[in-house]
């Protein structure tokens, strides 16, 4: 069995608030650590809602805090959003609070739309093209190194480096991994057609760097494991949901179940979600589990992460006890 790893977005549902979603998060590493899974990730979003983990480095400062054995990072920082030096003081400064559990996965899409992008770049140019040599110059700061005088340094940042790791849900960034010697994560999670090739082109791209030897390709697959299949699509309801009203436009908190199951579907509305969540591993630990045979026989895939978006903390909790126990992870 590979690990298994877990994505949380810090989700803010109906009737609850941020700073209780933070709190589940930090509830849930405790958790998924006791589980024996490998990683924890918080994500990057901005102008949403239903999520709060806008600010990477300080949630994953406080999930490491309260864990001990667990791997913490970002899946990811969206490094356009940012300038490369103060990534890198940020995730070197943690690397050094905790040494050998951080994880610095980066993106090169905003995780937000134009208008926020704008905001949080204090730039009008919203272009991309500069990600492989921010990539570079970020990983440069924290490589071991003497540094010349007058030469631009972080602090602290030489030797303190985490383990870095590019995302994508598209050829680009599997591609670029390939090239720089990177881990690479595919966002199979929501955009399920291009894993197949992404995957090719990293493992045909790769190079081995100081960084990493033989290629390691990670997938991010959404996952709800219940008792019985009924259940576990109830409990998909809201995120289901979710994902339509996002694609029409409609930000707002994750709805409960009740809501979700309420919600006057068009049939058109009914296509879109078929559509959208056809990769989704929904169902009983068993089928949840022979889905993600299934994946990892398909991908040959070195790990795969878990993104469990449900309305209450114990339905997240069951879901991943559940995997965790049909996959012997070491503390199930």
């Amino acid at each position: 069995m590979i690990p298994l790893s877990v994505l949380d977005l810090a989700t803010v549902a109906s009737g609850s608030t941020p700073a209780q979603a933070l709190r589940e998060t930090t509830e849930l590493a405790v958790i998924v650590e006791r589980l024996g899974y490998r990683r924890l990730w918080v994500a990057e979003h901005h102008g949403m809602a239903a999520v709060a983990s806008s600010a990477p480095s300080v949630l994953i400062s406080h999930l490491a805090d309260a864990t001990t054995t667990l791997r913490v990072g970002s899946g990811g920082v969206m490094l356009p959003n940012h300038s490369p030096l103060v990534v890198a003081e940020q995730f070197a400064t943690l690397e050094a609070l905790h040494p050998g559990r951080i994880d610095l996965g980066l993106g090169r899409a905003p995780g937000t739309d134009v208008r926020t992008a704008r905001a949080l770049r204090r730039d009008a140019n919203l272009s991309a093209n500069s990600f492989p040599d921010d990539v570079v110059e970020l990983i440069g700061y924290m490589l071991p190194r003497e540094e010349p005088t007058g030469s631009i340094f972080a602090t602290p940042g030489s030797g303190y480096l985490p383990e870095v790791w590019l995302l994508g849900s598209s050829t680009y960034s599997a591609q670029l991994a390939g090239m720089l010697g990177l881990p690479f994560s595919f966002a199979y999670h929501f955009a399920p057609e291009l894993l197949d090739a992404a995957l090719a082109l990293y493992r045909s791209s790769f190079r081995p760097s100081i960084l990493l030897e033989h290629a390691h390709a990670m997938v991010a697959v959404s996952v709800l494991a219940a008792p019985t299949s009924e259940e576990a699509k109830w409990l998909a309801g809201p995120s289901t949901l979710s994902v339509l009203l996002r694609r029409t436009g409609q930000m707002g908190l994750l709805p409960s179940p009740e809501e979700a199951a309420a919600y006057p579907y068009s049939d058109e509305d009914r296509v879109l979600i078929e559509h959208a969540t056809a990769s989704h591993l929904i169902g009983t630990p068993d089928e949840v589990h022979a889905g993600l045979v299934a994946l990892q026989q398909r991908t040959q895939a070195d790990e795969i992460m878990l993104s469990t978006r449900a309305h209450s903390l114990d339905a997240r909790v069951a879901s991943l006890s559940l995997i965790a126990h049909s996959w012997n992870l070491v503390g199930a």
